[in-house]
């Protein structure tokens, strides 16, 4: 029997399934008090998955709103588009805009690998596309449990197979991305992915239903039961550790069901309404579906809508209403279109193939109204269902732990002292999971397509050109060292946003603005509200002095599997402006003879590093320093020195080391370095704000008077040339020994 708002009104005992919706005792009767009686079941369906914790923020917006505090402009000028929108867009001259964020798909994609990815990547590219942009790049910051554990050769083959299935068939370039291996993530892989998208200043669009009278059209494909609940009870759950150590979600709703060609078809259509100056208002329909559209787009409007469900295209015609609401299937848009221009959005919409129904109108009656065959069965204020839901302001403590593992430091790890150790360290590292080459995952992804990739994998950033005319391109990385978080949340994410910062500079680019994805254990737990509330106001803070804004983002709660949290992974995507891409600075020489230059500082940093990492098991100590003033100096001079720099390659994990053994190996063109102090310390130690650059041996003293006059620190390393990595009075490794421990490690592991 159908559950009217006139059955809930006469019926106010009925017992209601809303924990197993997700929802707490206290949700459920706030909800009650909001409606004057109990919900109907399609209400209940709707308040469950938009005010759950993936959709409503509401263990983190308290975290989350110093990130307005920030001026909302970038060093060109006002931000378009911020916090709250889909995606932030940013102004990057020549009247071009570019949008982008970062999203997480992480418990669908270990549920069903494939599917969970793939969505992942054509939920992040409707957001982009929904401000009014094309998009024109992808990236896939990834985190996988142990490489030899049986959990990751399953999970791991999948997810890279459905990044690059979807993203592959969209026609989209993937530019860049990570792979990061830690026994945090066994049972609880992250799959956070990017888009950028490219638009003219003229052509933002914003998600709001405005105009009484205007129609409420819904395309692309067809609903189905893919995904039903996904946020509520799929992303805002631990996953339960079974007695095998493996682990399995709670509760099993159906994953989405990706199809990239409806996708593509979506994509096309939806630029030509836009071209067409036909939509008032527009939304895209990923987590919470239905439920989350028409309430987001009725909020942010004048207020009202009315609905008729049954007039929704289905797949499958036994679904129930509730189930219509809650359906997470993909490929779907949501747009408002004035009354006259409906003939026109329609027979768009036929020329691409693309099925399109009126579901509804805009109202003014300040309510939500959703009739099922002329019967109403939902009635509500949609500002309580989209941006009024629960705020908690959680418990939070320093864990008992962390004075314990910040005194174990690396530093006091016995450390290899003779050159051959020195040489069987480098080898061994450069073979680490983390740091060996990773194009058995990045083959897979057509890097080149579209034809406007200057730079992609395994470059510190990604780069595409936006004019073919003018050659004004975007660049963008994204990074995170969640062992650097661990030992100290505040400077982890200071150092995940200064090492994207540093990736965006090194090829030329000035870095513009931030959009970050933060990847957490379980909010019920203080000690992981200690690390999000540390790791929010470092980044907070990190952005002011940079001064550079947040445009947006994601937040990613209850990764974790039993007691056990990932590692604090807040992942931060920097992007910055490149005015010539023909002129970029390349991340690795290509010439015999240039004068090699480390710039910046080298402590004795180990704590938290690859080495104590890879060598002794360790995790321990306080991170590397943050000097966000000696990044900024850095970036400058990087900027600057576009046209004099052969190559700029930052330091990060694994040191100096990995640094020269990237570099050579990209273009097999060897290296001699001397190197001042202990050179162990200087090939291993993971100081913040370095990098290596190479220029024309008779330019070297414009770069030493560049440096001066930007106050970074200099030191001269060596000569390229050869066929050999050489450490002078230490040893040498001819580059195919290097190479073939660098590219051996995963075609072993996943063949």
């Amino acid at each position: 029997m159908l559950d009217t708002v006139a059955a809930a009104a006469e019926d106010p005992a009925r017992d209601q399934p809303w924990a197993d919706l997700g929802l707490k005792a206290d949700e459920y009767e706030r909800i009650r008090e909001i409606l004057g009686r109990r919900p109907t079941s399609s209400e209940l369906a709707m308040y469950s998955v938009m005010w759950s914790e993936h959709c409503s923020y509401k263990s983190s917006k308290v975290h989350l709103k110093q990130f307005s505090e920030l001026p909302q402009e970038t060093p060109l000028g006002k931000t378009l588009a911020g916090i709250g929108e889909n995606a932030g867009v940013i102004d990057i001259g020549q009247g071009y805009a570019v949008t982008f964020k970062v999203e997480s798909h992480n418990h669908p994609s270990y549920v069903e690998p494939y599917q969970g990815a793939a969505t992942g990547v054509g939920g992040i590219v409707r957001d982009i596309l929904a401000m009014g942009a094309r998009p024109v790049a992808v990236m896939d910051p990834l985190r996988f449990g142990p490489l030899d554990a049986d959990d990751t050769h399953r999970v791991l083959p999948g997810i890279v197979a459905g990044v690059g299935g979807y993203g592959n068939c969209l026609g989209l370039p993937n530019i860049g991305g990570e792979a990061v291996f830690d026994e945090t993530y066994l049972g609880n892989p992250l799959v956070n992915a990017l888009c950028v998208g490219v638009l003219r200043h003229e052509d933002l669009h914003l998600a709001k239903a405005s105009g009484v009278g205007n129609k409420v059209v819904l395309y692309g494909a067809r609903t189905g039961g893919d995904g039903i609940g996904g946020v509520s009870v799929l992303a805002s759950e631990t996953f339960d550790a079974a007695e095998d150590g493996t682990s399995g979600p709670a509760k099993r709703p159906a994953v989405q069901v990706g199809d990239p060609f409806m996708e593509k078809l979506l994509i096309e259509c939806t630029l030509e309404i836009f071209a067409a100056g036909i939509v008032a208002g527009i939304q895209d329909l990923g987590g919470a579906g239905l439920s989350c559209a028409t309430s987001e787009l009725a909020s942010a409007g004048d207020g009202g809508m009315h609905v008729e469900l049954d007039k929704v295209p289905l797949r499958d015609s036994t679904l129930s209403p509730e189930e219509i609401l809650m359906s997470e299937s993909q490929e779907r848009m949501m747009a408002v279109v004035e009354p006259g221009d409906v003939e026109a959005f329609l027979a768009i919409c036929a020329k691409w193939d693309v099925e399109a129904a009126v579901i509804g109108e805009v109202t003014d009656t300040g309510r939500l109204h959703v009739d099922w065959h002329g019967q109403r069965v939902v009635d509500v204020p949609p500002r309580s269902v989209a941006h009024e839901g629960p705020t908690y302001s959680r418990p939070l403590a320093r864990p008992s732990w962390q004075d314990a593992l910040q005194a174990d430091r690396a530093e006091d790890l016995p450390r290899p002292s003779t050159p051959e150790e020195l040489r069987k360290t480098l080898l061994r590292m450069v073979a680490s999971p983390n740091l060996c080459d990773k194009s058995w995952i990045t083959d897979q992804y057509d890097r080149y397509v579209r034809g406007n990739t200057v730079l992609a994998q395994p470059s510190d950033s990604g780069m595409v050109r936006v004019d073919e005319e003018t050659n004004l391109g975007v660049a963008v990385s994204t990074d995170c060292n969640g062992r650097f978080a661990k030992l100290d949340p505040y400077a982890g994410a200071q150092l995940a946003l200064a090492e994207s910062y540093r990736n965006v500079a090194t090829g030329g680019a000035v870095p513009l603005a931030i959009s970050d994805c933060l990847n957490f254990g379980s909010p019920e737990d203080p000690a992981v509200m200690w690390q999000f509330a540390e790791a929010c106001r470092g980044l907070k803070d990190g952005c002011a002095e940079l001064g550079i804004p947040v445009t947006g983002g994601n937040v990613s709660l209850y990764n974790q599997t039993g007691e056990t949290a990932i590692l604090p992974t807040p992942v931060v995507a920097v992007l910055g402006v490149v005015e010539d891409v023909t002129r970029r600075t390349p991340s690795a020489w290509s010439q015999a003879g240039e004068t090699v230059f480390l710039l910046g500082e080298t402590r004795e940093e180990l704590s938290g590093s690859e080495w104590a990492n890879v060598v002794h098991g360790h995790l321990g100590g306080t991170p590397p320093r943050v000097d966000l003033a000696a990044e900024k100096a850095l970036a400058q001079l990087l900027h600057e020195g576009v046209g004099l720099l052969t190559s700029a390659h930052d330091c990060a994990d694994g040191g100096l080391a990995q640094t020269l053994a990237e570099a050579a190996m990209r273009t097999m063109v060897g290296v001699t370095v001397t190197l001042p102090g202990d050179a162990f310390v200087g090939l291993f130690a993971e100081s913040a704000a370095r990098a290596v650059v190479t220029v024309p041996a008779g330019d070297a003293d414009r770069l030493r008077d560049l440096a001066a006059r930007h106050g970074v620190p200099l030191t001269e390393l060596g000569t390229t040339g050869g066929d050999a990595l050489v450490v002078e009075g230490a040893f040498e490794v001819p580059l195919l020994e290097l190479r073939s421990a660098w590219t051996a490690t995963l075609p072993a592991a996943l063949a």
